[in-house]
C-alpha cells in the first residue's frame, strides 16, 4: 500500500506536468514527442488528436494568445461553455466562445489546456476550416520547427539545454505575443530600429503599419493598393514591396519582401508590425518561452544541441 509521503510526491509530480500524460526525464534534451509537419499556404500545420478521436490539423501561431478549435468541433466533443474571449485581429475584433479544455493527443504526447475558444460554428467561411495551437502551447512546450527533417519537436522545458551555434534572440511579451527587436539597415547605412511581433501564423515576410512606414519614408505617399490581408475582424488594403535590409540579432535578411499597410497596422503602437513564418521558413527555429528566447539556426548547419 502507498503511504501518504509518497501518494503526496505523486501528486506534486501530476501538478508540475500541468496535465500532460508524461513524467518529467532526466535526460538533457529528451524529446517529449517529434511529429511531422507540411507546410500548407504558408502555415506550419501538425496533427492532434482531441478527446481521442479522428485526428484534425492544427496550425502553429504565436501570434494567436489562445488554442482555437477547429469550426464544429466544441459542438461535436459536447464541451461546456466557460463564457466568451474577444479575440483581436488585424481588422478589428471579434467574440468567441470559451470551453473547458479537451485532452490533445500529439503522437502520444497528452496536453490538457484549462480553456480553449472556439467561433461560432454558422460563422463566415471566410474563417480558416482548422485549429490553431497558440500561447498556452508554446508556454507548455520547447518547440523546436526543423525544414530540413520536416518535423516539429516538442520538449519540456526542465528538460531542455541549448549547446549549439544559432543566433539567440531575445524575446519580451505584449501580453502573450513574443516581441522581437530588429533594425533596417539603408543602403546609406542609416539605421532603423524597430519592435516586430514574432506571428508563425503570418504567412508573409514582413507586415508593417503604416504610421511606422510614413515616419520612415518607406513608402511613397501615393502608393496604390495592390493586395490585401484578410484576418479576424475583416481584412485591409496593403501595397507589396520589399524594405532595407533587416538585421535580427547577427543575421541579415537582405531586402525582404512586405505588406505595406496603407491604413492601419497589423499590431498596436507603437510596434511597427510583425515578422511572418515566410522569413524564417528555411532556418530551423526553437522557440522557448520559458527562456524569453527565440533560436534560430541558419539554413543548412547542422543541429549543435
Amino acid at each position: 500500500m502507498m503511504n501518504l509521503r509518497t501518494c503526496l510526491a505523486s501528486a506534486l509530480v501530476v501538478l508540475a506536468l500541468g496535465g500532460t500524460s508524461r513524467s518529467a526525464s532526466p535526460e538533457t534534451n529528451a524529446i517529449a514527442a517529434s511529429l511531422p509537419f507540411e507546410v500548407r499556404r504558408g502555415h506550419v500545420m501538425i496533427q492532434a488528436q482531441l478527446n481521442d478521436t479522428t485526428a484534425q490539423s492544427f496550425m502553429l501561431d504565436t501570434g494567436y494568445g489562445v488554442t482555437l478549435l477547429p469550426p464544429g468541433q466544441a459542438d461535436a466533443l459536447s464541451l461546456r461553455r466557460a463564457g466568451r474571449i474577444t479575440i483581436v485581429g488585424i481588422a478589428g475584433e471579434e467574440q468567441a466562445g470559451m470551453f473547458e479544455g479537451p485532452e490533445f493527443d500529439f503522437g502520444g504526447l497528452r496536453w490538457k489546456p484549462r480553456r480553449v475558444a472556439a467561433f461560432p460554428t454558422d460563422d463566415s467561411s471566410r474563417r480558416a476550416r482548422h485549429g490553431i495551437l497558440g500561447a498556452g502551447f508554446f508556454r507548455k512546450y520547447v518547440v523546436e520547427i526543423d525544414p530540413r527533417t520536416k518535423r516539429v519537436t516538442l520538449r519540456l522545458p526542465e528538460d531542455f539545454r541549448y549547446a549549439g551555434d544559432g543566433e539567440v534572440v531575445p524575446l519580451t511579451f505584449k501580453d502573450s505575443t513574443p516581441i522581437v527587436e530588429v533594425l533596417f539597415v539603408e543602403a546609406s547605412g542609416e539605421q532603423i530600429a524597430a519592435r516586430l511581433e514574432l506571428d508563425l501564423g503570418c504567412d508573409s515576410c514582413l507586415c508593417l503599419g503604416r504610421d511606422f512606414t510614413e515616419k520612415h519614408s518607406l513608402l511613397p505617399a501615393d502608393a496604390p493598393s495592390s493586395g490585401t490581408r484578410s484576418g479576424v475582424g475583416g481584412s485591409m488594403k496593403t501595397h507589396h514591396g520589399r524594405t532595407p535590409d533587416l538585421r535580427i540579432g547577427k543575421l541579415t535578411f537582405s531586402k525582404p519582401r512586405a505588406n505595406f499597410f496603407l491604413d492601419g497596422s497589423p499590431a498596436d503602437a507603437p510596434l511597427a508590425g510583425h515578422i511572418g513564418y515566410e522569413l524564417l521558413r528555411e532556418h530551423r527555429l526553437i522557440l522557448d518561452y520559458s527562456r524569453s528566447r527565440l533560436i534560430v539556426e541558419r539554413a543548412g548547419r547542422g543541429k549543435g544541441d
